[in-house]
């Protein structure tokens, strides 16, 4: 822990799953200070490796860049308790319509701490078995295509910038590392 104490909070605005607080936090030596944070449910992203070594990502839109990224499936920690290990499950399913028969954790990370309390849980998805689509996708997701990348090309397409996306690089990253040490699943 540490000797910081967040003094008050109080919310600016709400917006679908965000909401903007305003904290007054006193410093060990007695000083406060106020920063805004962006509230956030936390979300999972998920690894998905065939058996051949290729990753599965999605390539979406994302309108706050105004870009397409080449991404790992992930989602909003947004159903009341739901474990984040069935969120993941579910996002696997809802975006590339494959259930992992083998889903272990790779890490958990703060995105952007230093103004939101984004929380992820990145697994590793192995044993990758087909389903039928479950619901309708949203307006980004409906557009999205899927695409495969083999594990030894991340680093090459992480450095020529084709993955820009944070978790996606960790989550590869992390994967391959994994996956490239003997006994370890």
């Amino acid at each position: 822990m540490s000797d910081f104490r967040v003094e008050s909070a109080r919310t600016l605005a709400t917006a679908a799953f965000l909401e903007l607080e305003q904290r007054r936090v006193a410093a060990p030596g007695g000083e406060t200070f106020e920063r805004v944070v962006v509230r956030h449910p936390g979300a999972v992203a998920v690894v998905p490796v065939e058996s051949d070594g290729t990753a599965v990502l999605v390539r979406q839109y994302r309108a706050p860049i105004d870009r397409l990224l080449l991404e790992i499936p992930a989602g909003k920690r947004d159903v009341d308790d739901e474990s984040p290990e069935v969120t993941a499950r579910r996002e696997l399913e809802e975006e590339i319509a494959r259930r992992p028969g083998h889903l272990s954790v790779l890490a958990t990370f703060f995105n952007s701490p230093g103004f939101c309390d984004e929380h992820t849980h990145l697994f590793l998805a192995r044993d990758l078995e087909d389903v039928e689509p479950t619901e309708q996708l949203r307006e980004e997701e409906a557009a999205m295509t899927i695409e495969r990348v083999p594990l030894e090309q991340v680093h090459e397409l992480i450095a020529h910038g084709e993955i820009a996306d944070a978790k996606t690089i960790i989550g590869l990253l992390l994967a391959r590392a994994r996956l490239s040490t003997p006994h370890v699943r």
